[in-house]
Parts: structure tokens; sequence; C-alpha cells
């Protein structure tokens, strides 16, 4: 028995048929007409869609050795968690994300060893006068936040980044539309074409970067962004003296859906800008397909500085490359109210001075 191949209208999703009279399918709910080649070219290109295959294969991770873990000390924040490296000649700190006095040690044990570090570039002055520009103009702000102490605080920390390599073939398939009017001496009419759009080609992807700290906010640390990874060496930790290093709690087994996140949206953005010329386009599908993928691991230099006011941590960043700032600051709901009162009283004075003026003429 031959089976009976049906076909669904690309357009509204009902079934179709023959139409003998026309000799092209047409869909019997919303009119459209195909012709019998266009229909089974679209069918096929269905049928070969693939799905997405975003999986990685774990690089080769290079570990401490001896002499290295010796110079390092390590300690866990008993008041927040955050794990804290730093070399040996460091006794004790704060907690960069909460403040907590810490005493460094531990021995560093149980982590892998960095492929690449970018050292910092912009030191503690350069952060510090960053932060009083960043608080300049800011009347309502909290005295806290302008002490000159406290701008003091702020510390270098390298945080750690897993780094994803991988080339990706992708095929998207968009329902795109043309609309025509016209009109004669009775009537105003409308023809919409509908079309399938297809896009598909590689793609290749260096260094998609997702930070492997729960500490660090996610949308903070991309803010941060772009790092000149063209300024990164290898590893080696000289670069540690002075400064703190966030170890990752997050590994890269866990940063892939992240990674791929931003992959994905990478690629749609690239590819959604080729398909012009139409009034209307609705992505119907899309396929991404990596291969060569390989992951690194990295330590990229932030200035932080960590402040609680009214109960509430605010986490201020600074790109250790490049100097861009960022972070959210409170208002001061005294400071505020007063300067309220004051603009209500100016407003109620011009609006008398101004009504005695016309009431005057």
């Amino acid at each position: 028995m031959t089976e009976i191949q049906e076909y669904k209208c690309p357009c509204c999703g009902g079934a179709i048929a023959f139409d003998s009279t026309l000799q092209k399918m047409k869909c019997p709910y919303c009119d459209t007409t195909f012709d019998i080649e266009t229909l089974i070219n679209y069918d096929n290109e269905l049928k070969n869609e693939q799905a997405d295959d975003m999986t990685w294969e774990n690089s080769k991770k290079e570990e401490w050795q001896e002499q290295e873990a010796n110079n390092l000390h390590c300690y866990v924040c008993k008041s927040c968690g955050g794990e804290i490296t730093c070399d040996k000649n460091t006794a004790a700190t704060s907690c960069p994300f909460c403040g907590n006095a810490v005493v460094m040690m531990e021995q560093l044990s149980g982590t892998i060893k960095p492929n690449y570090i970018i050292p910092f570039k912009l030191d503690k002055k350069a952060a510090e006068a960053a932060l009083k520009k960043h608080y300049e103009g800011k009347r309502l702000l909290p005295k806290i936040f302008k002490d000159q102490n406290h701008i003091k605080e702020v510390k270098g920390i390298y945080v750690p980044y897993w780094l994803f390599n991988a080339d990706a073939d992708v095929t998207m398939r968009y329902k795109a539309t043309k609309t025509r009017a016209w009109s004669d001496s009775k009537y105003y009419y409308t023809e919409t074409s509908f079309f399938s759009v297809c896009r598909n080609g590689s793609i290749g992807f260096e260094r998609v970067p997702v930070d492997g700290s729960i500490k660090m906010p996610d949308d903070l640390m991309e803010s941060l962004e772009p790092f000149d990874f063209s300024q990164a060496v290898d590893f080696q930790t000289a670069y540690l003296a002075g400064y703190l290093a966030n170890k990752y709690d997050i590994d890269s087994e866990q940063s892939m859906k992240r990674a791929n996140e931003r992959i994905r949206k990478s690629a749609e953005k690239a590819f959604d800008a080729t398909v012009k010329g139409y009034q209307s386009v609705m992505k119907e599908s899309s396929s991404i397909q990596l291969h060569n993928g390989e992951i690194k691991y990295a330590l990229f230099p932030v200035w932080l500085l960590n402040t609680k006011w009214n109960n509430q941590n605010y986490l201020f960043a600074m790109n250790g490359q490049n100097g861009k700032m960022i972070g959210d600051l409170p208002l001061d709901k005294v400071a505020y109210k007063k300067w309220l009162f004051g603009l209500t009283a100016l407003i109620g004075i011009v609006l008398y001075v101004l009504s005695y003026i016309i009431w005057a003429l």
C-alpha cells in the first residue's frame, strides 16, 4: 500500500490539498496557493532540520605544581562563603565580597591551575580616582560612600573566567511577509505574500567568557566586558603578588549552559541581520551544531569595593584594564526629603511671583 503524503500549510498550519482548477496546492483555511515543487522543497527542508547540538568536551586541565601551590594561601570566608586566594606573604586581609576580616592560613588545594591571566593595568590610585569620579555630582548619595577612608578599601582581585572556543554550523529558518496595497474606483486591495527564508553558514567563536564565581553577579561581570585578551599571558603565580584571587566555585561543566546562551544569542543576531527587505519577519526554527569545542581557564583583573548601607550590600566593580566602572548607588532618603521639600518650596515661590506679576498687569 502506498503511503499518502499529507502537507501542512506553511502560513496557517492547516491541511492542504491539490486544486485541479488552479493546478496548485491550495489551503482551504487561508486560501493560500503553492506550487507543488515549492511545497515539496519546503517539506524536505523541514525533514532535514537538526536539533541543536551544543555539547562540549572538557579540555585536559593542568594541575598545580607542588612548588606553585606552596606559594599560595587560600581561605573560605566564614561570613559569606567566598573563597579567596593570595600569595603567601598576605597574612591577613578582609573579604572583598562582604568586608569580613580573614586570616590566610590554609594551603591551596583542589583547584585547577589557570591557563592565562590578564595582569592589572590600572593601579589602586586609578581605582580610587575612578570611584571619586563615579560619586561626583550625586548629591543624594549617603555620606559613607563619599568618605575618603572608605574609598581606600577598594581591593584588586582576579576573577575566574571560563573561556569557550568553538566553531558553529548554523541553520535558521524564518517566515516573512511582503504586503502590496492598491485601489481602483470601487475597491481597496491588499495582497500579502508569504516567504520561507532560510539562512545557513558557519561562524567561529573565540574565548566566550563566563565568570566562574557565584559571588560575582553575572550581569555585573558582563557589564565590565570586554577584557582585551591580547594582553593576556601564560599564568604565573608572580602576578598574584599584592592582589587577591577568587577561587572558582562554578566549574566549566556548570558554565556550559550560560556559554551556550551567549553563543546562541550572538549567532542569531548575526544571522537575523541578513534577513532584509520584508515587512515582517518571524523566526520559525534554528539549529546550532558546535564542533571543535575547547575550554580554557583564565583570571581577569577587577577592582572591587563592597559597602553595606541599611542592611543591604552594594558591590562596585572596575575593569582593571580600561577603568570601566559598574555599580548601583543607594539613595539617602533623609537628604532626598530635604531636597524635595526645598524644590517644592522653590516651585511655590516661583508660582506665587508669576501669579503676582499677572495680577499686577
